[in-house]
């Protein structure tokens, strides 16, 4: 009986604890929408111009917004892992419609279910 006790209370300590630690240098959300964002434009940059170096691109994004590239990776570790990274990408394309709003059409035309689809038969 004893050790079923210890093994519950053992198992309850560890369920509460978290699965990854928060980082010294945590960026903030908004912070981390603003990067994601530009990044997103930098990833279609280079599949626009092919050979070209996503890397130094990524550089550029980190020096102007004054980010190490240690704490982005370890931020974005974090929000991933703690399920918050879905608000922090849907605030980056916010950011984007509101750089081009023109690509609020295209976006929508995207994202329209296709209705021109056979009905499924069994």
């Amino acid at each position: 009986m004893r050790r079923l006790i210890g093994l519950l209370t053992f198992l309850f300590l560890v369920s509460c604890s978290e699965y990854i630690d928060k980082p010294k240098n945590l960026l903030d959300k908004d912070k981390m929408s603003e990067i994601m964002a530009d990044l997103a434009i930098n990833d279609q940059v280079t599949n626009t111009y092919l050979n070209k170096n996503l890397e130094s691109g990524t550089r550029y994004i980190l020096k102007s917004h004054n980010v190490k590239a240690d704490d982005f990776v370890e931020s974005y570790k974090y929000y991933v892992a703690t399920g918050k990274m879905n608000k922090i990408v849907d605030n980056a394309q916010e950011i984007l419609l509101e750089k081009d709003p023109k690509a609020k059409g295209f976006v929508e035309s995207k994202s329209k279910t296709n209705t021109n689809l056979p009905k499924l038969i069994r």
